[in-house]
């Protein structure tokens, strides 16, 4: 397929914004560098600044036109890359699915009506729908990974040192290697551990996602890893109470807020001090506590536990209720942003319906091997699936 401005331009005709994913275009935008990157087309989500470019934040009133670039995607242009525009997101990245306010709201190309997940879900849309082969993206909480596999496209998030990193979503595994600087290292030896049962929320997990588990897991076998069946680590429930506090305590000093945002800004101005430190502790700790307790090198679970809702689904909940049936949706993802490790969703195919989501996280890995490991897995399915 062919990637260029040129390309994107006469690909865009006739799509409506909930088709294609933007909130901003610039087709006339010029290469700012040259380099490695020279030729790719990647768009920015729309919570970070490109200069010249309006920054919405996902929500009208809080959009602002943007002086400076975020530092990530200065980085990217002094490469060669070319910014296009940007893509939808919800407000302040706050959900998993993609319904900014006073924005189109983009739909799901597989699975039409449908969320096409979040924060991330524009750059997804546009990737699953072939219009570019890579989108920029951010993932504090599987922003990127949710909706990679709402929308059968790939989202590695990598590890770092704080609960959101950048990343990409693209259509395949060597294209977040090459994006990153990253080389697919592939592990002569790993113990993975399998887990299907949900580790934050109640959720009966699909028939099909736990298939796709199974059949990735006999892939990860006939390449000749150990693979074995884990269980929920009995500090699970603690995990996740970190995870609400690191992340909501982000909006404690929020000025302008309402609605699911304004519910959000107040659990973070109810966490003490105390409870903050030792939601820090927790996650420096969280590594060796699950290498400890599942004595394993990386972890294969769903990506979803079941597939996308409508759009208007969560937001038609009360703030709590949607909260918990976003953790519902996908109750494995925030595991990595809190243990700050790596973790990628792949597509799985699936016979006579769209592919599924499967993560690969690593535990003891690092992201060349995690990245490594999922590049040999997902050749295992080239036979049987073509994006």
């Amino acid at each position: 397929m062919e990637f260029s401005l040129e390309q994107l331009a006469w690909d865009l005709e006739g799509l409506s914004p909930e088709e294609h994913g933007f909130t901003y275009l610039d087709l006339q935008r010029e290469p700012a560098g040259s380099g490695r990157l020279d030729g790719w087309v990647i768009p920015a989500k729309d919570l970070h600044d490109v200069a010249g470019m309006p920054t919405s934040l996902g929500h009208t009133q809080r959009a602002y036109l943007a002086t400076t670039t975020d530092c990530f995607l200065e980085a990217l242009e002094a490469e060669g890359a070319i910014i296009p525009g940007k893509s939808a997101a919800p407000e302040l990245g706050l959900r998993v699915d993609t319904e900014p306010v006073g924005y189109p709201h983009p739909d799901n190309p597989l699975w039409p009506g449908h969320t096409p997940g979040g924060s991330s879900g524009g750059a997804a849309v546009m990737v699953a729908r072939g219009l570019v082969r890579a989108a920029h993206a951010g993932d504090g909480g599987g922003s990127i990974r949710v909706p990679a596999a709402a929308c059968g496209v790939v989202g590695f998030k990598p590890s770092g040192d704080d609960l959101s990193v950048p990343g990409f979503i693209t259509r395949t595994v060597e294209d977040q290697a090459f994006l990153h600087d990253i080389p697919l290292l592939k592990p002569t030896r790993a113990r993975i551990g399998v887990l299907t049962a949900p580790l934050f929320a109640d959720v009966a997990v699909a028939p099909v996602m736990l298939r796709a588990v199974d059949e990735a897991a006999a892939a990860l076998r006939g390449l000749g890893y150990e693979v074995v069946p884990i269980d929920p680590y009995p500090a699970a429930a603690e995990t996740f109470a970190a995870f609400q506090a690191l992340f909501s305590t982000r909006l404690a000093d929020l000025d302008f807020a309402e609605g699911y945002s304004a519910w959000l800004r107040e659990i973070g101005r109810s966490i003490s001090p105390a409870q903050l430190a030792d939601a820090r502790t927790h996650a420096q700790g969280l590594p060796a506590r699950l290498a400890h307790d599942w004595q394993v090198d990386a972890l294969l679970s769903p990506m979803l536990a079941f597939d996308p809702p409508p759009r208007g689904t969560f937001t038609a909940l009360e703030h709590a209720e949607n909260f918990e049936q976003q953790t519902r949706w996908s109750p494995w993802g925030s595991l990595f942003n809190v243990a700050r490790l790596p973790a990628v969703s792949l597509p799985w195919p699936v016979a006579r319906r769209q592919p599924v989501g499967v993560q690969l996280g690593g535990i003891t890995l690092s992201d060349a091997p995690v990245l490594g490991l999922a590049a040999a897995l997902s050749a295992t399915t080239a036979s049987q699936y073509r994006h």
